[in-house]
């Protein structure tokens, strides 16, 4: 019985290691990391935000798989929506950079002028609607 267990637990692990290891190369080859970096001039750090981008993909799965609550930690909860939502914008952005949506969707539209304020716009969207999701369901 308690080879099964083993068997499965390493079938588990496997998984699971084959999965965050495709994510995090995703976000490398989108180039998010190396973006931020080049961006903020801190390219010597690199290392250190891929370190920090792993420990949270970890951290995230413990707390998801042993069911860590927020009752005594609650006052990190907004630190954590910062920070989850800036990690999702920024990917959701490299995405789109990578497969040249903006340029295209201009194109298409012909617009000509203000198109900095056309993605200020959205993205003001974006965050009003995930507050206005988030606060609802509170």
């Amino acid at each position: 019985m308690w080879t099964h267990n083993m068997v499965l637990a390493f079938l588990g692990l496997s998984a699971g290691f084959g999965i965050a290891a495709g994510l995090f190369s995703f976000l490398v080859g989108l180039g998010t990391i190396s973006d931020f970096a080049d961006r903020t001039h801190t390219g010597k750090y690199v290392v250190l935000y891929e370190d920090f981008i792993v420990a949270g993909g970890i951290l995230g799965n413990l707390f998801w798989v042993y069911e860590v609550g927020w009752l005594h930690f609650r006052w990190l909860l907004p630190v954590y929506g910062l920070f989850s939502g800036i990690f999702v914008g920024c990917w959701s952005m490299a995405l789109a950079d990578v497969l040249n949506i903006f340029p295209i969707f201009i194109r298409r539209a012909k617009i000509t002028t203000g198109i900095s304020a056309l993605i200020i716009a959205m993205a003001l969207g974006k965050s009003l609607g995930a507050l206005l999701f988030f606060f609802r369901r509170w």
